[in-house]
């Protein structure tokens, strides 16, 4: 249990940043956008078309995974949720939907075949072990761990974050305080394709390939890593992430990667059971019953 300890970390802070991005457009807009997870997919298309071509290393795979996903988080924006603001949550919704399909459509046509052979970003480190952890895993939790403290760093130590948080707590009141709502909101879909770019770089950087599948994998992973930890609580969605992967791992590990799924979807129904409004939602409970007492 003890060895896919690390595996299941590493899963699980890619889960977190996919799930910090859907957290984020939701706390800010009080939007589901369906279409993360095909730009992080048409992000990493693009990277494998490059690589074909120039024979680029990780570094090149990443900036251009990044660049296409940022890039088109903003088309998103621009097309499913700016013109949208002022009326009902699903057309946004919709709207996302059908681009979610145009851009499966374009990743298809860019390279066709079902699945893609994608480089590790560790090199010969992928098939090392250190103290019998496998090193590509220990990297990859360093790397989004790393993401993780510059995304905590931005959130509470810049005018950006401030402005975002107040954005999250009210956008009537931030509008009233002088802030671009706007500008902010659209700040937030780079912000969010970035996190999501990082995260798909690494989840098929351990897998060594990528499919068209990927699009509904990255958006359902997002979400349900997102409603674990409650939607709208950043430090939710990070707690819903590692705990969504390490109980897929270890039910990969222990039952085969059929169950894995199932068990996700049940840990899903248990919490929802359990705790309605997500994992954020104990802590909460905790710091006011705290608060209680002191008084």
């Amino acid at each position: 249990m003890l060895m896919t300890l690390p595996a299941g970390l590493a899963l699980g802070s890619s889960y977190a940043l996919l799930a910090v991005g859907f957290t984020l457009v939701f706390g800010v807009l009080r939007r589901v956008n369906l279409a993360y997870g095909a730009t992080v997919m048409l992000g990493i298309y693009g990277a494998l078309w490059v690589q074909e071509r120039t024979g680029g290393g990780p570094v090149l795979m990443l900036l251009i995974v990044l660049i296409v996903t940022v890039v088109i988080g903003i088309y998103v924006e621009k097309l499913c949720f700016a013109p949208h603001s002022r009326r009902a949550a699903v057309t946004s919704m919709a709207a996302s939907f059908a681009v979610w399909m145009q851009l499966e459509e374009v990743a298809t046509l860019l390279l066709p075949g079902h699945a893609l052979p994608f480089p590790s970003p560790f090199g010969q480190a992928s098939g090392l072990d250190v103290a019998g952890f496998r090193l590509a895993h220990l990297l990859a939790l360093g790397c989004a761990l790393s993401v993780c403290a510059g995304f905590w760093a931005l959130l509470y130590r810049t005018g950006f974050g401030l402005a975002v948080r107040a954005l999250i707590e009210s956008r009537q009141a931030a509008a009233c305080a002088g802030i671009d709502v706007p500008r902010i909101s659209a700040l937030i879909f780079v912000l969010a394709s970035a996190l999501g770019a990082v995260a798909g770089w690494i989840i098929v950087g351990i897998d060594g390939q990528v499919t068209p599948m990927f699009a509904m994998w990255a958006t359902l992973k997002g979400i349900i890593a997102a409603i674990l930890g409650g939607l709208g609580s950043l430090p939710g969605a990070v707690a819903g992430g590692l705990l969504l992967g390490v109980v897929e791992t270890v039910a990969q590990r222990s039952f085969g990667p059929q169950v894995r799924d199932l068990c996700s979807y049940l840990l899903l129904f248990a919490v929802l059971a359990l705790c309605p409004s997500g994992l954020s939602a104990l802590w909460s409970a905790a710091g006011a019953s705290r608060a209680a007492e002191e008084t």
